[in-house]
């Protein structure tokens, strides 16, 4: 599938999953339907959650929940500056403002609750919590918050499904008022494009409902058994359906996440021992969040952006391939949305890290491909 001797991440497809796609196209029916329906009750008891509305992709999610959230023009959106952009770009898609916050620091690339706590204002109406590269951020330190000012948090769990806040296992996504995860083809549950929102609060799981398929009151599929032979349309909704095959994708995949997660711990457990020894890379997270995280990516630290860029120039070179996130406010957009003083925890972070490969199915081989690579590189 590439030229990388070991890639960023690599999507393994077993027969099971090809069968389950194929059972679907060749039931005739590919629009929102019954594998969808069932696939939300499977993820809705994998999670624990009451409510688990599929939808096109991680971004409609977080847009979705913006809706439902009632955010609008005039309101404030507090989002970590070290994140993916969509975080920030929903909140925007309803008028609201995105204030970015800083991260905790090298040891913790999450949201900073006490810098948060800072950031509020009069205007200030959400908090997007983000649980970046599947390490579960001080999700009950943001509940405090929010409760504390009458606001609402948004998990952004894109990176996450399977991450758990505390050692009673439960998971992220379910201490917010609403959840967004993203199945996309890099993330732990992948079917190419797709996500969802999870919430406990049955009007607000109505709306989400309602507002993926264009705010009509029935589906095709309720039409098609003729339970609805009409319909109404009640919003300005949106088209943000998940299909059927992906449904049945992901309802395949489901089955195998825990297995999928343990085996992403057990190579950063290997990664994190072999790579501490080494000079000039510093290794973030603790153990106690490497046992919560669900593992979408292996991030690392360098001294500098300068030897950032070597390293990563280098690892190129023998074939390992590499990622960064940059902080929102060092792209064009969002330049202008940078606080006076800067966000230096940030700033720091998205000079100094890059994710190093990292899939459920690395093996031996390719851990030590990494691994000599990395202690050649800082040799």
């Amino acid at each position: 599938m590439s030229a990388w001797r070991v890639p960023l991440t690599d999507i393994a497809v077993p027969e099971e999953d090809v069968r389950a796609v194929l059972d679907c196209l060749e039931s005739g029916w590919l629009t929102m339907g019954p594998r969808t329906a069932a696939f939300e009750q499977a993820l809705g008891a994998w999670i624990d959650t009451p409510h688990a509305i599929t939808v096109s992709s991680g971004t409609a999610a977080l847009h979705l929940a913006c809706v439902a959230a009632g955010l609008g023009a005039g309101d404030e959106v507090i989002v970590p500056a070290v994140t993916f952009v969509a975080s920030a770009s929903a909140p925007r898609y309803v008028g609201a403002e995105p204030v970015l916050c800083d991260a905790r620091g090298p040891h913790d690339f999450n949201i900073d609750p006490e810098d948060a706590a800072r950031r509020i204002t009069p205007r200030t109406r959400a908090i997007v919590g983000v649980h970046f590269c599947g390490y579960p951020a001080e999700a009950q330190a943001l509940r405090e918050l929010c409760d504390a000012h009458g606001l609402i948090l948004i998990e952004d769990c894109a990176q996450a499904i399977g991450a758990r806040i505390d050692d009673d296992g439960r998971q992220v996504g379910t201490i917010g008022d609403f959840g967004a995860f993203s199945f996309f083809s890099k993330k732990q549950l992948c079917v190419g494009e797709g996500g969802m929102v999870a919430t406990a609060d049955e009007q607000r799981a109505g709306r989400v409902r309602l507002l993926r398929s264009h705010a009509m009151t029935s589906s095709t599929w309720d039409r098609h058994r003729g339970h609805d032979p009409a319909y109404d349309v009640v919003d300005v909704g949106f088209n943000y359906r998940l299909d059927e095959p992906r449904a049945a994708l992901g309802l395949s995949r489901l089955a195998r996440l825990e297995e999928s997660i343990e085996r992403r711990r057990a190579t950063v457990r290997a990664y994190r021992e072999r790579l501490a020894p080494i000079a000039g890379l510093e290794i973030p997270f603790d153990e106690q969040a490497v046992e919560r995280s669900s593992h979408f990516a292996f991030p690392v630290l360098l001294a500098d952006r300068a030897e950032r860029d070597r390293f990563r120039s280098e690892l190129k070179a023998n074939g390992i391939q590499t990622t960064w996130y940059p902080a929102l406010h060092s792209f064009t957009e969002y330049q202008r949305f940078a606080p006076d003083g800067g966000l230096p925890q940030a700033e720091a972070i998205a000079d100094r890290h890059c994710a190093l490969p990292l899939s459920s199915s690395m093996d031996e081989a390719e851990i030590d491909a990494v691994v000599d690579a990395v202690a050649a590189v800082l040799a």
